[in-house]
């Protein structure tokens, strides 16, 4: 379904090019376009986006390091949304009868991702600049915009608050021991092992492939 946003016409009747503009723009986001149908405002938009915005930040940091830590940090959040589906179905709780989904919702898998990828970018950060005005401004940032899309999952009713929490919680904390395993126990044997950079290497490229495959069939699904 196409939707136009039209401004005022001109007096023979043709639309301007801005209308044009924004249809196209809006067309290349079956999102976008399912929430202006629908007329849920503002937020709708915005909670359709964070996933996109996420995964920038994390695409950003991860060119930016361009290290093992950066190709363990890719293992970890796929591991991480598997783990999610996983409690998913172990739990099996409802999502608000609010919504329309009938998948379960406890935890959140948008609240676990956005915090595995928020806490790794917070601890890339500090890692960088040490503790700082400079860093704890970006990681207060960081950890305002995340905690933001999350909520945002409560107030447009597709999790309980409980679900988004939980999903929080093991998200942070999955991000924080992935993070110190590879510090601890694995970056010293990456720099030394020739095999084991390749193991890291091809893993992170599989899964990588893989979620941008998940990722590309939801979005032509979406677009049906």
């Amino acid at each position: 379904m196409a939707v136009s946003v039209k401004r005022f016409a001109r007096g023979d009747g043709s639309e301007p090019s801005g209308s044009v503009e924004q249809e196209a723009f809006i067309n290349g986001y079956p999102e976008i376009r399912y929430e202006l149908v629908a007329g849920r405002g503002i937020e709708a938009i915005v909670n359709s986006l964070s996933k996109w915005v996420v995964s920038i930040l994390f695409a950003s940091i991860i060119l930016l390091r361009r290290d093992g830590t950066a190709l363990w940090g890719v293992i970890g959040s796929v591991s991480n949304a598997a783990l999610s589906v996983v409690l998913k179905r172990i739990l099996n709780q409802a999502r608000p009868a609010t919504t329309s989904r009938t998948d379960p919702g406890m935890p959140s898998t948008h609240a676990q991702s956005i915090s595995f990828i928020s806490v790794f970018a917070v601890l890339s950060v500090m890692e960088w600049l040490g503790t700082s005005k400079v860093s704890l401004f970006l990681s207060c940032l960081i950890l305002a915009s995340g905690s933001y899309f999350i909520w945002l999952r409560v107030s447009q009713k597709l999790h309980t608050s409980s679900q988004v929490v939980v999903g929080a919680i093991v998200g942070s904390v999955f991000c924080i021991l992935w993070y110190t395993t590879w510090n601890l126990l694995l970056l010293e044997a990456f720099e030394s092992s020739l095999l084991l950079q390749v193991s890291v290497i091809l893993s992170a490229a599989a899964l990588a492939l893989a979620f941008a495959t998940h990722v590309v069939l939801n979005w032509l699904r979406n677009d049906k």
